[in-house]
């Protein structure tokens, strides 16, 4: 075959000098375009990180990669390719949106995205299952190199492969490698500068009845192989570049054969595995069998136990919500105090309108989301933990008992879950479910689930109204108050759920199928990336919302129509001085009435009294309605909105809140306002981002909308009913 000498020996090893010089010594051409295929959990998207550098996310689960992603590998001095990087599948008969994706770029040779050939990585330990794909991938005439992963997971499984036996039977390019240590990396990318051709080994030929059709179908369409062809007979009712025009004529000429494209799935796959047993016979052999029941299997006994695993769910929870806030303020209180140390420095040492503007719009706005860095850090390290283990496929199982109870599967706890970190990439990832019914489904609630986003409103509401206490010397009382708020969405969410599945009628059936990864310790360098790239999301997408609408909100709280605001501060005035207030109560008093007389505090009026049921304000209506672009942006606009015109500067955020008197001179934020408000963001849809990835995911305005309507009412109702029993 054209590429070189096959290589062989063990991860890594194999390339010869020749080899090594004659890559270095190539020209540049035009950039290669490299797919990555393969299983669930076969490391994809570790050789990804490897080959581009670009620290995508990975996790010891099924159904990470929900996209395909792209980046620039360099693979010699001379040569450079696009690396993409497919969501991971079983076969080329798509049964979800996400393998769906792999087929619309493989049916379709005229697309400028094909790519020039395909890198299959598959698991060392578990070959049979994983050349199912690569003979399938080999058969649809793509060039075609396997990278061997998991060498390691291999060995200990006492796997011994015969590499040049492999590579003469299967006709590609075999590298032995641990793309987790990056080992054989260098290997790989040589052999992917090289020009390769398609294997010329056929795994499977069609029965010999169905060739007068494939023919007839690769003249129709200009197909360049039977197997090809095949594929357009079984898929072309979902096959994204056939006209209605095309369908017609292949539900036509199927009808005309009596083709049953469940039935020859099943010959195609049996054929398959018997060609696939033929190849591990000769080239596999195991040199020891587990004399003990493997490790995990162990584990799993107890975590997915149908008692002790939920107890140990709910433990590892527990944990994560006490960590979240006793871990965490020690932190968050240095943040605070020196956000609000820099602001007291700067207005202690300059002034005008320019350092007004710094200090009680810009500043006040982003110490409101830099103060939870520490929060969100601990959330997402939380995460990133539970997923590099493999524990989170354990989860994932265990759920599916109760999840199909309310109208949804086991797979729809990876989009919950995920979204306690952010509903946007929750709602794609439930490309990974079959069933449409349950996908929209789960959808729809994923937004109930309390994201990242929400942790600042609740950090500083449960520190207004919760006791620091402990609880039996260990646990925080504010940590049980932060778990009972995640678990209120959880259980608003399956409840939506189960109202939906009733409301929503399908005959299409649902199941349930998922590989458990095997227990790994955590990759800590994977972990640290992800708690960097998420934190930096979320300060930078967040302070650019929070600086622009903290900008605006100074300007609308600082001036006001014609003299009002001078008005309602010589009245304040005269009215205080009346009242033999003191000088701090006075300038306390005369900074509320300018607020009021403002531009803002006129926009505060309007909709207060739609609000006032809640126990709200018009502060708080000003706060509700800017973080319609980000729920974060909440606790901003509440800094900003309690910073301007008066001497707090040098204040916390709480401590500006807890200092707020309503018209009798007591605390306004009373435990019944505070957990009104607090209902109020568990169920609130106030993210624009939720509502753009709903209508991508959907297709249509339709179900955002639905969304939008439902958990604001849901949020309303909700809080209503909290402050007037509480009040």
């Amino acid at each position: 075959m054209a590429g070189g000498q096959l290589l062989s020996g063990r991860a890594g090893a194999g390339v010869s000098a020749v080899q090594l010089e004659t890559a270095a010594l190539r020209q540049p051409g035009p950039l290669t375009r490299i797919a990555l295929v393969g299983n669930p959990n076969s490391g994809k998207s570790s050789l990804f990180n490897q080959l581009t550098g670009l620290n995508q996310k990975v996790g010891n689960f099924p159904g990470v990669t929900v996209d395909r992603k792209t980046g620039i590998s360099q693979l010699t001095a001379q040569h450079r390719a696009e690396i993409v990087d497919l969501p991971g599948t079983y076969s080329l008969y798509p049964k979800s949106l996400d393998e769906k994706v792999i087929t619309d770029l493989f049916y379709d040779k005229a697309s400028p995205q094909y790519p020039d050939f395909v890198v299959v990585t598959v698991d060392a330990s578990n070959l049979r299952r994983n050349l199912l794909l690569f003979t399938q991938l080999a058969d649809m005439g793509l060039p075609t190199v396997l990278a061997l992963n998991m060498m390691d997971v291999a060995e200990q499984h006492g796997v011994q492969i015969d590499i040049p036996a492999l590579q003469q039977e299967l006709g590609v390019p075999i590298i032995p490698m641990n793309a987790r240590k990056g080992v054989g990396i260098t290997a790989l990318k040589i052999v992917m500068a090289q020009t390769l051709n398609a294997p010329t080994e056929r795994f499977y030929e069609p029965e010999a009845d169905l060739h007068p059709m494939l023919q007839q179908i690769r003249e129709h369409f200009q197909l360049h192989n039977d197997y090809l062809a095949l594929h357009y007979a079984h898929q072309y009712r979902h096959i994204s570049l056939l006209t209605p025009e095309d369908r017609a004529y292949m539900q036509a000429l199927t009808a005309q054969y009596g083709f049953e494209p469940m039935a020859r799935q099943a010959q195609e796959t049996i054929a398959r595995y018997g060609r696939i047993n033929e190849i591990l016979l000769n080239c596999v052999s195991v040199t020891r069998t587990e004399q003990n029941e493997p490790y995990s299997n162990k584990l799993d006994k107890v975590l997915t136990h149908k008692v002790w695993g939920y107890l140990i769910f709910f433990g590892v929870l527990f944990l994560m919500f006490q960590a979240v806030f006793a871990w965490a303020s020690y932190p968050m209180e240095l943040i605070d105090q020196g956000v609000a140390w820099i602001n007291g420095l700067i207005q202690t040492n300059f002034d005008g309108p320019l350092i007004n503007l710094l200090t009680e719009g810009v500043l006040a706005g982003l110490g409101g989301v830099l103060i939870f860095i520490p929060q969100i850090a601990l959330l997402f390290a939380f995460i990133a933990v539970l997923e590099e283990t493999g524990y989170m496929a354990r989860v994932t199982f265990m759920m599916d008992r109760i999840m199909r109870r309310f109208g949804l599967n086991g797979k729809s706890i990876v989009p919950l879950i995920s979204g306690v970190a952010c509903a946007v990439p929750a709602i794609m990832s439930a490309r990974t479910i079959e069933n449409r019914k349950d996908r929209i489904i789960t959808i729809f609630v994923t937004p109930l689930m309390s994201c990242s986003a929400r942790i600042p409103v609740y950090t500083v509401l449960i520190g207004l109204v919760v006791p620091d206490e402990a609880v039996l010397g260990v646990f925080n009382l504010r940590g049980f108050a932060l778990m009972g708020l995640y678990l209120l969405g959880f259980f608003a969410a399956i409840l939506s759920a189960w109202a939906m599945k009733l409301l929503l009628k399908t005959t299409e059936r649902s199941y349930f199928i998922m590989e458990f990864p095997v227990y790994r310790w955590p990759r800590w360098k994977n972990v640290g990336i992800t708690i960097v790239e998420k934190v930096k999301a979320f300060v930078f997408q967040a302070g650019k919302v929070i600086l622009a609408i903290s900008i605006l909100l100074w300007v609308l709280a600082s001036y006001g129509p014609g003299s009002a605001i001078e008005q309602a501060g010589e009245r304040a005035t005269t009215e205080a001085r009346r009242q033999g207030l003191t000088l701090a109560e006075i300038d306390s008093r005369v900074a509320s009435e300018k607020l009021e007389a403002s531009y803002a505090g006129h926009f505060g009026h309007l909709i207060e009294p739609a609000i006032r049921p809640l126990g709200f304000d018009w502060k708080i209506g000003i706060s509700l309605l800017t973080s319609f672009a980000a729920r974060e942006v909440f606790v901003g606009t509440m800094s900003t909105i309690y910073s301007v015109g008066q001497d707090a500067d040098q204040l916390t955020v709480q401590q500006k809140l807890a200092a707020e008197k309503d018209s009798n001179g007591q605390p306004f934020f009373t435990p019944a306002r505070s957990f009104s408000l607090l209902v109020f963001y568990v169920f609130a849809m106030q993210c624009m981002s939720t509502l753009a990835a709903t209508y991508r995911e959907t297709k249509g305005w339709k179900w955002p909308m639905l969304q939008l309507f439902y958990m604001t009412g849901l949020a309303y109702f909700s809080s209503l009913l909290v402050y007037q029993l509480m009040k």
